[in-house]
């Protein structure tokens, strides 16, 4: 591997293997499209946390996530675990950290991910971000997040959860997925949805306070309460979409209060994404607009009474809460 070349990302400065394919066969893990990912994170730690926050990084790579979280939210944290089960990885996550002069809050693990958690005492934030499906990861993951702490879940499994490979997202995620311009928010739907199964397993309820497609992953963060009734709320939002596929969560993808403190710490890349996603309608679907001004329509729709907003899903969409002969009806008159 090569680890010579210098890397800057935000506020970190690390040594890291810059690919022309981003792949498992990296000897230490590092994808530089992920950076809004790892930028969205630390403004959720910022937002979310009143008092210092015990964190989790169980599949850390070159460490890159950890270092900016100590330098871009280093107030919010009481200590941070990184792990890695390659001791390269390990070798170079040291290097980073001297690199970036950081010398306390973290402690270093060398182990498999699943092991490092249930051995752990638990933790106020956990980020799970591995490469492909986060399945093996969650059981223990919801085992060791503490109450009201939140779980940060990345899956880039795409293919499966839009329906290229349908029977794999029924045997992964235990619904059957959707394949046309609807397939990403139905895809993430399903994601939240087999994840709060695993919680409710436990009595943890995972609440989604931010959801988002992006490029080729799915990421959500969840809030987790405890309880079983809160469970069975949970529970009774899963629904079935257009009555075959999913099913999916049909609750809330955002908190928008937690969004808008968000707004206080995000770039101007994860700014633009956060504003969508604070003001998009809290419906299942969107429309399509073709040759259509979205600000117009928009416009058209809340003159007669109806919500509506832009959806991060698609550049042409529109959410709003009335069919398609309504809505196509007011936005051509």
């Amino acid at each position: 591997m090569k680890q010579d070349d210098m890397i800057k990302e935000s506020s970190a400065e690390i040594i890291a293997e810059s690919p022309k394919t981003v792949s498992k066969q990296m000897e230490v893990f590092y994808n530089p499209v992920m950076k809004l990912n790892r930028s969205l994170s630390v403004c959720v730690i910022n937002a979310y946390f009143g008092k210092p926050a015990r964190i989790a990084d169980p599949m850390a790579g070159t460490g890159i996530r950890a270092i900016r979280l100590l330098k871009e939210a280093e107030g919010k944290i009481e200590s941070i675990d990184i792990n890695d089960y390659s001791e390269k990885s390990v070798e170079l996550i040291k290097k980073n950290l001297e690199l970036n002069k950081i010398n306390n809050k973290f402690t270093i693990h060398n182990k498999d991910a699943n092991l490092f958690l249930l051995e752990s005492t638990g933790f106020d934030y956990i980020d799970i971000d591995p490469f492909g499906t986060p399945n093996p990861f969650l059981d223990s993951a919801i085992k060791r997040i503490a109450r009201d702490g939140i779980l940060a879940v990345t899956a880039t499994d795409t293919a499966a959860l839009t329906g290229t490979y349908e029977h794999a997202c029924e045997r992964k995620y235990w619904a059957k997925p959707l394949r046309n311009y609807l397939m990403h928010e139905i895809g993430l739907r399903i994601l939240i949805r087999k994840i709060q199964l695993i919680g409710a397993q436990y009595e943890k309820a995972l609440v989604p306070v931010l959801s988002y497609s992006k490029d080729h992953y799915y990421r959500i963060f969840f809030r987790c309460e405890k309880g079983k009734k809160k469970c069975d709320i949970i529970v009774k939002q899963h629904k079935f979409f257009q009555e075959k596929y999913g099913p999916i969560w049909t609750g809330k993808l955002e908190d928008s209060a937690l969004i808008q403190k968000m707004l206080n710490y995000a770039d101007p890349e994860s700014a633009k994404l956060l504003e969508i996603l604070r003001d998009e309608l809290d419906v299942v679907g969107f429309k399509e607009l073709n040759n259509q001004k979205m600000e117009d329509a928009i416009k058209k729709l809340k003159s007669k009474g109806i919500e509506s907003s832009r959806t991060h899903f698609a550049g042409n969409g529109i959410k709003c809460d009335c069919d398609s002969a309504t809505l196509f009806k007011i936005i051509k008159s």
